[in-house]
């Protein structure tokens, strides 16, 4: 009875938000390629956005509130539970995501809880759990995987490849905002992507998309690239190289 309730509120938000909705939303952001280089220590991408209304919009009996997403390239990834048998740790459940991204970052104007209802904010994935939560294997696969959710933002969020930040997006003026993107020294490489959703009154108004992209650059760069387009000669040469530096050390401190 209570889903049908939930559902019932969440249908009502939705057909309100759709039939009021005159704003328009435009974004920019500050590079569209962040460049990897041996020496790269992490980057900053900063975007704004503007909030355009029209002549005949109605009046807002607040302010706007906005939630910015970042997803970096998926990747499966597991988590495993650590057991203790004897003096020794083994691995015991597990729990699998095949589609999860390598970088999630979750910005807001203010805490999410008073942006918007439950209901949305579960559809809408506004929070870190929600979003690691969706992109689980099946719920049978080991029980209490709420446990394996909170270890694996709690491990993640270490690395900085999890954020979640409610006072990120910082309003310049009432229609004129920005927020920054914080990139790790770890950030995986791949195409990212940044949705942007306004909010007034508990209810989605506006949402934009734009992409950046995470690419290795210089010598680091050709490696990659010997390394998927020749595998053969990157494997051969690869042995031969340690093969030389195995004679040279050998030779270095052979005693005679």
């Amino acid at each position: 009875m209570n889903s049908i309730y939930r559902a019932l509120i969440l249908t009502i938000v939705l057909l309100h938000s759709s039939d009021s909705r005159a704003e328009r939303l435009i974004t920019s952001i500050s590079s569209s390629r962040v460049l990897i280089s041996s020496s790269f220590s992490g980057a900053e991408l900063v975007l704004f956005g503007a909030i355009e209304r029209d002549g005949a919009t109605i009046s807002r009996s607040g302010s706007y509130d906005v939630v910015l997403t970042v997803k970096g390239p998926s990747l499966q990834t597991i988590i495993r539970e650590k057991i203790r048998m004897g003096p020794i740790w083994a691995n015991g459940s597990q729990r699998k995501y095949p589609d999860l991204p390598g970088y999630l970052a979750i910005h807001s104007s203010r805490a999410i809880a008073e942006v918007t209802t439950g209901p949305l904010r579960e559809r809408f994935l506004l929070s870190l759990a929600d979003l690691v939560a969706s992109k689980g294997g099946p719920a049978l696969a080991v029980l209490e995987p709420e446990r394996f959710h909170a270890a694996l933002i709690r491990l993640r969020s270490a690395e900085k490849l999890f954020q979640s930040n409610d006072k990120g997006v910082v309003f310049l003026a009432p229609n004129l905002f920005r927020t920054t993107i914080s990139l790790p020294a770890t950030a995986p490489i791949g195409n990212y992507e940044a949705v942007v959703t306004v909010f007034a009154d508990g209810a989605p108004l506006a949402t934009e998309r734009t992409d950046f992209e995470v690419v290795k650059t210089g010598f680091e760069s050709k490696v990659a690239t010997a390394a998927n387009s020749q595998t053969f000669l990157y494997g051969l040469a690869t042995v031969l190289l340690a093969l030389g530096f195995g004679w040279l050390a050998n030779f270095a401190f052979r005693r005679d």
